[in-house]
């Protein structure tokens, strides 16, 4: 792997949920650290667990071996302006570009429904329909450009179940409006739950690809999910999403991506699971072995 510019990273969701606290509430970042590194994955997203100072963080880091991949970032531009969302972001921004991130990943939480979006049904998602969608695009724009010239990291914005960018025509619309300064998080899993077609997003917007989410999908527990109009959340706590190869998601549009684009970042093995039903080690480094083989890592 040494001889390619794509690095293989893990998130911490599947030791700990940052949302559902219940969910691996007893595991601590050095053993997450210590047992994505023992696995062979190279680098690792923050967590919840994870110190978000420096001084606290960079030698966990360095002690387990491993890069810090990215972080996300829950921003509101739907709802604030440029310079209120350039102070938000400032204490994670320079925590990520101090430690050596590219990009850091962004998740719009502003425009949604209620206090708790994510334990409303799923019919409940948020529309572009419910904002000024081209004051948005253009702060977007400016925020990102900003981000990169402030502190050298790429914009990765993630499309995201119950979120305002969610569907195939909203991801078309928002990043037709944006400029090439925001990036695009490639998350297989909300793609594919949100009924998008992969080789269509990747041959429309592969450039503008600069950080890789790889996660699957149980085909009958997502289905439940939309036939019971359930939470998102409660999805995660039945099982919706699970690793890279225990599901039904076909990568090959992903794989030839990578392959043929010449693209340079992360790819990040990603399930958001309760660690008590799909226990850490066994369940990553599963996903670890089907990734490299699947990529020709």
């Amino acid at each position: 792997m040494s001889n390619t510019p794509v690095r293989l990273g893990v998130s911490p969701l599947a030791w700990t949920n940052d949302v559902l606290e219940d969910l691996g509430d007893n595991v601590t970042a050095i053993q997450c650290m210590q047992e994505a590194a023992a696995i062979g994955y190279q680098g690792i997203e923050l967590g919840r667990k994870f110190p978000r100072e420096q001084a606290a963080l960079q030698p966990l880091l360095q002690e387990s071996g491993l890069s810090l991949a990215s972080g996300w970032f829950s921003g509101t531009l739907a709802d604030i302006s440029v310079e209120q969302e350039l102070q938000n972001v400032a204490a994670h921004a320079r925590l990520l570009s101090a430690l050596g991130c590219e990009v850091m990943v962004y998740g719009e939480c502003g425009g949604m429904p209620g206090d708790t979006p994510l334990d409303m049904g799923i019919s409940h998602s948020p529309t572009l329909s419910g904002i000024d969608f081209d004051a948005y695009a253009s702060r977007m724009s400016r925020f990102s450009s900003a981000l990169f010239q402030e502190y050298g990291l790429k914009l990765a914005y993630h499309h995201h179940l119950m979120m305002l960018v969610e569907h195939q025509d909203e991801i078309e619309r928002f990043f037709d409006a944006t400029g090439d300064d925001v990036g695009m998080l490639l998350d297989t899993g909300h793609a594919v739950a949100a009924g998008c077609d992969l080789q269509a997003l990747i041959s429309r917007f592969g450039s503008r690809i600069c950080h890789i989410h790889l996660k699957d999908i149980r085909r009958e527990r997502m289905a439940q999910l939309y036939d019971r109009d359930e939470s998102f959340n409660e999805g995660v706590r039945g099982g919706m999403f699970t690793v890279p190869g225990d599901g039904y998601i076909d990568y090959r549009p992903v794989v030839d991506f990578v392959s043929g684009s010449g693209y340079r970042g992360w790819l990040i093995v990603e399930a958001e699971q309760d660690p008590l039903k799909a226990p850490p080690v066994p369940t990553v480094t599963r996903a670890f072995n089907h990734v490299k083989h699947l990529f020709s890592l």
